[in-house]
C-alpha cells in the first residue's frame, strides 16, 4: 500500500478556484466556488494564447460577480508544448553529446516502422545535423570514467554556440544516468559563458537507459523550453497585472498537478496535460458512481482522445510519441520518455476537416480548421467543410446559440463548403454527405478505441462510456451504439470537462532512476539509500504547490528476465526492503509476466532496469457537487428539426435545456439536450435522466427492456 505522510497543518478546502484549459481551438475556463461552478469558452487565440486566457478567465468571472482578487488558486493546462513540436515552431536548439554520438537521435533504434514501404517517412529530428556537436569524455555504464571531459573543448564549443545565435542547449551523454557528474561540468560551463540560453541536461529530465529515447526526450525539453518559460512568464505577469495574486500550478501529462517553476524547468511534462485533465475527471466521476469499468471519450475541436479505465485506475505508461507521421503507427514519431495517462488521440475533432479521397471516399482529419480560420460556419475565411459544419446541417447544433450564443454560426456556409467538397465529387445531396461525414467520423473513433481495448488485452463490453468536451455529448450516443455500450454519462461542465479534471487532479511529481539490480544479487541497503533521495527530490516538489498537505508515496519498477530486451511496470510493496523482499519482488513481477503472456519462464533470474517513486498530495481545495438546481417538469422548450440516422430523414424532436432538469427527469429519445458549452444528442436507441450529480445517464433501450424482463 502506499504510505502517506503527515502533514504539518491543515489547508482551508473552501478557496476559489479557476482552471484554465487552452486547445487547439476553443480556450476553456471554469470557476468554481464552494457553493457552485461558472464556466466560459473562448476561440483559443494563437498569436498570443494568454490574450484568450485573460478574456475567458474575465468572462467567468463576471458570471459569478467576483474579482480577480478573491480567487484562491488558478491550475492551468495548455497545448503549447505539443503543438510547438508539431508544427516545429520551438527554439533554435543545440544538442551537446558523447563523441562518435553526434547521429544517435537521427539513427534511431535502427528499425522500420511500416516493413514494406520503401518511401516510409520518418519524423525530423528537432535539432539539425549542423546543430549537433560532441566533445571527448566517456563514463560506463557503472558509472565509472572511462574518459575524463575535455573541460577545453565544451570551452570552446560555447564560443561556437553563441556565434549561432543558439537560444537552448541540450546536453545528453553516454550513461549519464549512472553517474551525472560530467553533464552537470559541462552545464556549469555552458551557463556561464552562455547568458540567457536555456540548457536542458539529460540526468535531470530523463535519467533513465537507452540513450535514443533520453536524448529524443532532452532534445523535446530544450526545444519548447524557451517559448514555455516566455508564455509562462508573460502569464504570470499579465494575470498579476489583472489583480490576480493566487499561486498558478500546471497540469501535468501524467495527471497530477506541479508549480509553475517546475514546468519552466521541465515543459516536456506538459505535453499532454490537456487530455490527462480529461481523464482524471472520468476517474472521478467512476470513483463517486462506484463503476469499476470506463471508456473515457473526450472530443474537441482538435482532436477525440480516448483512454480506458479500470477499477479507478487509468492506464499509465512512461512513453508517449510526438507528431507522429503515420496515424496509430508505433515508432513513426518522436519518443519521450515521460510520465504519463495512456490513452489514444486521434485526429477527429470539431474542426476536423472532410474531403474526397481518390478512391471515392469521405475522410475526416487529421487536419483540423482550428479556431483561424475554423470550420466554415465560423464566417472566418474557412472554405472547408469540418464535422462541426456537418452537425449544423443535420440539425445537431443550433447556429444562433453555439457556446452560449457568443459565436453564431452560418449554416448556409456549412451547407455550400459540404456541396463543393464532398456532394459534388461524390454526387450526393447535402444531408447525404453531412451524415457521411458524420458516420466516417465515429467510426474513426469507434475503431480507434477497439484498436486501443485489443492491444491492451481489454473489453469493451460492458463498460460506462463517459463523455465530455465540446464535441462528445453529441457524437456519445452514436458512438456507444457502434461498439456495443448501454451505458452512457455526460458529467455536469461537460463542454469544459478537462477543466473540470484539472480542478480535481493532486498535486504530484515522479523521479526516476536506471540502477541495473538483479534479484539473485539483491542489495537492499543501496536500493532503500536510493530511494530515500528519490523521496527527498520528489517531495520537495510537491512541498512547492503543497506544503502543508499529506503527501502520498507509491514506488514501482520497470522489471525482466536477465536477458530480455522489455520491461513491464510492477508495483512495489511499502517500506524498506530486506533480503526477505526478494521473495515478494519475484511474486509480483511474475503475477504481471502472466497476465501479459499466459506464462512465466522458469530457472531465469528477474532484473530491475529502473526504479520509479510517485509523490502526491490531495487536489487542493473542495470537489464541488454539481447537482442540477432546476424544478421537475415534464415540459420540453422547444424542437428542432434534426437528421436521424435510423429513419434516414429529418424529423421534429423535442429540445431540453440542461439548467432546467432536475435529477429524476426522464426523457425517450431521440430529444436533445442544450446547455452553453455542448449539445448532448439523444439517440432513437437510448432513454436518458438525470442523475443526483447532475449528469445525464443515457442507457440503451434494449437493455431497458432486458432488466425490465428479468
Amino acid at each position: 500500500m502506499p504510505r502517506v505522510t503527515t502533514p504539518e497543518s491543515g489547508t482551508s478546502p473552501d478557496s476559489i478556484r479557476l482552471a484554465v484549459d487552452i486547445g487547439g481551438t476553443f480556450t476553456d475556463v471554469v470557476l468554481e466556488t464552494p457553493e457552485r461552478s461558472f464556466s466560459a469558452k473562448v476561440l483559443t487565440t494563437k498569436a498570443a494564447p494568454e490574450d484568450g486566457v485573460l478574456d475567458g478567465m474575465q468572462r467567468a468571472l463576471a458570471l459569478a460577480g467576483l474579482a480577480p482578487s478573491q480567487v484562491g488558486l488558478i491550475v492551468h493546462g495548455t497545448t503549447l508544448a505539443t503543438n510547438a513540436i508539431i508544427e516545429r515552431k520551438g527554439a533554435l536548439t543545440a544538442l551537446v553529446t558523447t563523441k562518435g554520438f553526434r547521429d544517435s537521435i537521427e539513427m534511431a533504434q535502427e528499425n522500420r516502422f511500416e516493413q514494406y514501404d520503401i518511401f516510409i517517412e520518418k519524423p525530423e529530428p528537432l535539432v539539425p545535423r549542423t546543430l549537433r556537436f560532441t566533445v571527448p569524455e566517456r563514463i560506463d555504464a557503472k558509472g565509472g570514467v572511462r574518459l575524463a571531459l575535455d573541460e577545453q573543448a565544451v570551452e570552446a564549443l560555447a564560443d561556437t554556440l553563441a556565434a549561432r545565435g543558439v537560444e537552448s542547449v541540450a546536453v545528453g551523454f553516454l550513461h549519464s544516468y549512472a553517474n551525472p557528474a560530467h553533464e552537470r561540468r559541462t552545464g556549469e560551463i555552458l551557463g556561464k559563458k552562455l547568458s540567457g540560453v536555456r540548457i536542458s541536461l539529460s540526468c535531470d529530465v530523463c535519467p533513465e537507459v537507452r540513450e535514443y529515447e533520453r536524448f529524443s526526450t532532452t532534445c523535446a525539453n530544450a526545444y519548447v523550453q524557451p517559448l514555455m518559460g516566455r508564455y509562462l512568464e508573460s502569464l504570470r505577469q499579465r494575470i498579476a497585472q489583472a489583480g490576480f495574486a493566487c499561486p498558478i500550478l500546471l497540469m501535468t501529462s501524467g495527471g497530477g498537478l506541479t508549480t509553475l517553476e517546475t514546468a519552466v524547468r521541465y515543459p516536456i511534462r506538459l505535453v499532454e496535460s490537456g487530455p490527462a485533465g480529461g481523464v482524471i475527471l472520468s476517474t472521478w466521476i467512476a470513483e463517486r458512481f462506484g463503476i469499476d469499468r470506463i471508456l473515457s471519450f473526450d472530443m474537441g475541436g482538435t482532436t477525440a482522445k480516448i483512454c480506458i479505465i479500470d477499477d479507478s485506475k487509468p492506464m499509465a505508461s512512461r512513453s508517449f510519441e510526438v507528431d507522429r507521421r503515420y496515424r496509430f503507427m508505433k515508432g513513426s514519431g518522436l519518443p519521450v520518455r515521460i510520465p504519463v495517462i495512456e490513452m489514444v488521440e486521434i485526429g477527429a475533432g470539431g474542426g476536423s476537416l472532410a474531403s474526397v479521397d481518390a478512391m471515392k471516399r469521405i475522410t475526416v482529419g487529421p487536419e483540423s480548421a482550428g479556431s483561424d480560420p475554423g470550420p466554415a460556419c465560423y464566417r472566418l475565411g474557412g472554405t472547408k467543410p469540418a464535422v462541426t459544419d456537418a452537425n449544423v446541417v443535420l440539425g445537431r447544433i443550433d447556429p444562433d446559440k453555439f457556446a452560449g450564443g457568443t459565436i453564431t454560426l452560418d449554416a448556409a456556409l456549412s451547407r455550400t463548403a459540404i456541396e463543393s467538397h464532398v456532394g459534388t465529387p461524390l454526387e450526393l445531396d447535402v444531408t447525404l454527405s453531412a451524415f457521411g461525414i458524420s458516420e466516417v467520423v465515429e467510426e474513426n473513433m469507434a475503431n480507434a478505441a477497439r484498436v486501443h481495448a485489443v492491444e491492451r488485452g481489454a473489453e469493451l463490453e460492458g463498460r460506462t462510456l463517459i463523455a465530455f468536451g465540446g464535441g462528445a455529448p453529441l457524437h456519445a450516443a452514436r458512438l456507444a451504439e457502434k461498439l456495443g455500450i448501454a451505458d452512457v454519462l455526460i458529467p455536469a461542465s461537460a463542454g469544459v470537462g478537462s477543466a473540470v479534471g484539472f480542478l480535481r487532479a493532486p498535486i504530484a511529481f515522479e523521479v526516476v532512476r536506471s540502477r541495473f539490480v538483479r534479484l539473485g544479487s539483491f542489495d537492499a541497503g543501496s536500493v532503500n539509500a536510493m530511494f530515500a533521495e528519490m523521496e527527498r527530490d520528489a517531495v520537495d516538489v510537491v512541498k512547492l504547490g503543497a506544503p502543508n498537505a499529506p503527501i502520498t508515496i507509491s514506488r514501482s519498477a520497470d522489471m525482466r528476465y536477465a536477458g530480455q530486451g522489455h520491461e513491464i511496470l510492477v508495483q512495489l510493496p511499502d517500506g524498506p526492503f530486506t533480503s526477505a523482499s526478494v521473495g515478494e519482488l519475484r511474486k509480483r513481477f511474475e503475477a504481471g509476466y502472466r497476465a501479459l503472456f499466459n506464462r512465466v519462464v522458469p530457472g531465469v533470474d528477474v532484473e530491475v532496469t529502473g526504479w520509479i517513486l510517485r509523490a502526491e498530495a490531495p487536489p487542493p481545495g473542495r470537489a464541488l457537487d454539481q447537482a442540477s438546481t432546476g424544478a421537475p417538469t415534464t415540459l420540453s422548450v422547444g424542437s428542432r428539426t434534426v437528421f436521424d440516422p435510423a429513419q434516414r430523414d429529418f424529423q421534429d424532436v423535442p429540445v431540453f435545456q440542461r439548467r432546467e432538469l432536475a435529477p429524476g427527469h426522464a426523457m425517450q429519445g431521440p430529444a436533445i439536450i442544450a446547455e452553453d458549452e455542448t449539445t448532448t444528442i439523444v439517440t432513437s436507441g437510448f432513454t436518458a435522466r438525470i442523475e443526483p450529480s447532475g449528469a445525464i445517464r443515457l442507457t440503451a433501450k434494449a437493455a431497458v427492456l432486458q432488466e425490465a424482463a428479468q
